[in-house]
């Protein structure tokens, strides 16, 4: 009975030298993150600078997009260094803004149908070289009619 109160005691003890420790030394760097959960620091994990690329189609008989909005997923930092391009391999004129993990694509001329697919570069991508996969969730706007419409996910794996 004292061996297992003793070795409570013990373990109480070291959590909380692993909370107060991880708390209190909690740094970053330019290539390493620390990340603090429930007061405990996690291993550093590296980083990595990637482009992401991904083709969209556009319906045929659809009507033109005006928007393209893409939620990026809470593991990755995506910079506004953004090309679309038509499927000919065009850039096409777009306006880029950033709020938080959520990128608008707005297109200055609607894209019409006569465009099939896009292909959007993700050229500054910050992810993790270990974990899970990264998932962005697509959401569209056409002319006249300012409702998101989902057209899809894409999905990405770590180095």
């Amino acid at each position: 009975m004292k061996r297992t109160l003793v070795s409570a005691a013990v373990c109480s003890v070291a959590t909380a030298a692993l909370i107060y420790a991880g708390y209190a030394n909690a740094k970053t760097d330019n290539n390493k993150v620390a990340n603090i959960d429930n007061g405990l620091q996690s291993t550093p994990a590296g980083w990595q600078l990637v482009k992401q690329t991904f083709q969209l189609h556009v319906p045929k008989n659809g009507k033109a997009l005006s928007q393209l909005i893409i939620d990026a997923p809470s593991t990755v930092a995506v910079s506004n260094d953004i090309d679309v391009l038509d499927d000919k391999g065009q850039k096409i004129k777009i306006n880029i803004s950033l709020k938080s993990k959520r990128i608008v694509i707005d297109f200055p001329e609607p894209v019409t149908s006569s465009t099939t697919k896009l292909q959007i570069n993700l050229n500054k991508v910050q992810q993790p070289i270990l974990g899970s996969n990264s998932i962005y969730h697509l959401s569209a706007k056409v002319v006249g009619n300012d409702v998101e419409i989902p057209v899809g996910i894409a999905q990405f794996s770590p180095f």
